[in-house]
């Protein structure tokens, strides 16, 4: 009867480690997804160095812009925010685009800039101010732009905000602390949007040959994503120790039971 009891207890053990084994990193995102083929179905080292076209606002970006009249000359008193700084007015205020694409300006109010460029929404600003003042000089730039970073720690994340339109691949991956231990620098993804999509390209910085991509631009809502290395043997025994406790509590109270009979 004992050992009958212990061959159950040793199969319900092995069972146990088998369904765990199913949920070893788990926390592991973007998995490769190969075709029929075997063949890794992202772009290898084909990501472009520079931006292929210009960012568009979008809805929920914050934007801030200067304004000066007679191109530059002539000091604007009447926007709230304003304050003087080498001859052209500066707004301190970030204005937020709304859902319908629409955001909401000092004098001329509700103006759709979602989907546009910088340089089209300046135009555009400068359109609107020009019945207002004249000769009127825009600067327009997005305030709350950022790529997240994913820097080989499992599922750990760092947005970081690009406080530059030359933000380099290497900075960022910087900003979000380098690539952790468990990282892995020979894979590496950005994924990235291109026409509506997320399109995935693969990195390699673990040799030299790979310094060509450090000073990639990244580009607004870029994921860069680290993989990390699989921590079998660590996730296995963080998840099995406490079923081989419960099963040996099991075993020692059987074995108590059966000697006091």
């Amino acid at each position: 009867m004992k050992t009958s009891y212990k061959f159950f207890f040793l199969c319900l053990l092995l069972a146990t480690a088998m369904m765990q084994s199913c949920n070893v990193n788990s926390n592991r995102m973007f998995k490769e997804v190969k075709n029929e083929e075997g063949k890794i179905t992202y772009d290898l080292d084909s990501i472009p160095m520079f931006p292929t076209e210009d960012y568009r606002i979008s809805a929920d970006d914050k934007i801030m812009f200067t304004l000066a009249t007679n191109n530059g000359t002539e000091i604007i008193e009447k926007l709230s925010g304003i304050s003087r700084e080498q001859g052209v007015s500066k707004s301190g205020t970030s204005f937020t685009v709304r859902g319908d694409g629409f955001v909401k300006l000092p004098v001329i109010g509700d103006t759709k800039v979602a989907g546009l460029t910088i340089k089209e929404c300046e135009d555009t600003l400068v359109s609107k101010y020009s019945k207002e003042y004249k000769d009127p000089f825009i600067q327009v730039s997005v305030t709350n732009q950022r790529v997240i970073v994913f820097t080989g720690n499992g599922s750990d994340a760092t947005v970081v905000p690009l406080t530059n339109s030359n933000t380099t691949l290497m900075e960022a991956l910087a900003r979000a602390g380098g690539i952790t231990d468990r990282g892995k620098a020979n894979t590496i993804k950005i994924m990235r949007k291109v026409n509506g999509e997320r399109k995935v390209y693969g990195l390699d910085l673990s040799t030299m040959k790979g310094l060509r991509h450090v000073d990639m631009i990244v580009q607004a809502n870029d994921y860069i994503y680290v993989e990390p290395t699989a921590e079998i043997a660590k996730e296995i025994a963080s998840d099995i120790v406490p079923v081989i406790s419960l099963v040996s509590s099991a075993l020692f109270i059987i074995s108590a039971v059966n000697l006091l009979k």
